[in-house]
């Protein structure tokens, strides 16, 4: 495990982050304090839980989040953070057999992300020290080798489940606050179910996440420290209503809660300072809930979404707003 050395500009530098207040760990995704937020929150949505027939399917997600504000664990703003913006393009591949276990149909999905962040600040933070850092790549690539889907009620009600969605990392840029990539695993179980009574339309998505340790997490105060995220559960929530067999207006969205805290490595190596502000981070867990309007439409072997997502009651996280574009082609 690697460490900066403590000199005076970085003594400089954290008694300004002590008078501003304990900033909180950045993840690619959003700005939150714990956890390993791997998943992209809000990403499903209307019918996730009706999994399709047998064959081939290729997705593209396009999203685009952006925040001006950060939680603390009271819910107040973060007066050193200015902004975030993140664009994402995500391609997925999803094989359903004819295979049938316990009734259900079997498949497999992979996904692969590249995203591009900036992280801007009113005060220079960081291992580096800056006002702003910035990062595109691929932080990881998601694999699951089971799904099932399951159809009852003559259609009415379906449900879908991973086995377990594993997100195999791609590493990491140790001094970049705003990098992509993951230098840990995530082990994600999903569950998900759709309920369609007449033209409505209801649906939750729910994961809970297990994380391996990452190695040199770089934090706000200019040093690396080996860390354990916390395990998290989040839903994908959707309710629409179907105004012809190929059109749907509806509300989406998301809850997040961390399970358990973070775990640091703090060592004497680290000025006591540190220690004390590492030490309060691993009780911040982050949480947050959003909400906003949807349309989904079908044309021949095309389905298309578009989506936005305001989030509220943010705690030790960022709070803005997010956009989904989402088609899927069956081949």
């Amino acid at each position: 495990m690697m460490r900066k050395k403590f000199n005076n500009s970085n003594l400089f530098w954290l008694a300004l982050l002590l008078c501003l207040g304990s900033l909180l760990l950045l993840r690619p995704q959003d700005v939150q304090a714990g956890g390993g937020n791997s998943y992209p929150l809000g990403a499903e949505a209307f019918m996730v839980g009706a999994f399709p027939p047998p064959g081939v399917y290729l997705l593209n997600y396009t999203y685009y989040y952006t925040a001006d504000e950060l939680k603390d664990d009271s819910r107040n703003n973060n007066p050193v953070f200015d902004e975030i913006t993140v664009w994402a393009d995500v391609v997925r591949g999803i094989w359903i057999s004819d295979f049938k276990i316990l009734g259900g149909s079997y498949g497999q999905h992979l996904f692969v992300p590249f995203l591009n962040v900036d992280l801007d600040f009113k005060a220079p933070v960081g291992p580096q020290h800056k006002h702003g850092y910035s990062d595109t790549d691929i932080p990881y690539v998601i694999y699951s080798p089971f799904l099932l889907g399951h159809h009852f009620l003559q259609g009415k009600l379906h449900t879908a489940i991973s086995l377990v969605d594993i997100y195999i990392p791609t590493g990491q840029d140790d001094d970049n606050l705003a990098g992509v990539g993951h230098n840990f695993w995530t082990f994600e179980p999903v569950f998900a179910i759709t309920w369609m009574p007449g033209p409505f339309e209801f649906s939750v998505k729910m994961m809970y996440d297990f994380n391996t340790t990452q190695d040199d997490c770089p934090t706000p105060y200019g040093f690396n420290v080996d860390r354990d995220p916390g395990d998290e559960f989040h839903c994908d929530l959707s309710a629409s209503f179907g105004l012809s067999k190929s059109l749907r207006l509806g509300l989406s969205g998301y809850y997040y809660q961390q399970m358990t805290d973070d775990d640091y490595d703090i060592d004497a190596t680290l000025p006591p300072p540190v220690q004390d502000l590492l030490r309060e981070d691993e009780g911040n867990r982050s949480s947050v809930w959003a909400v906003g309007p949807g349309i989904w439409y079908n044309y021949k072997n095309l389905f298309f979404s578009l989506r936005s997502q305001f989030e509220f009651e943010a705690k030790n996280k960022s709070e803005g707003v997010n956009v989904w574009a989402k088609i899927t082609y069956a081949f």
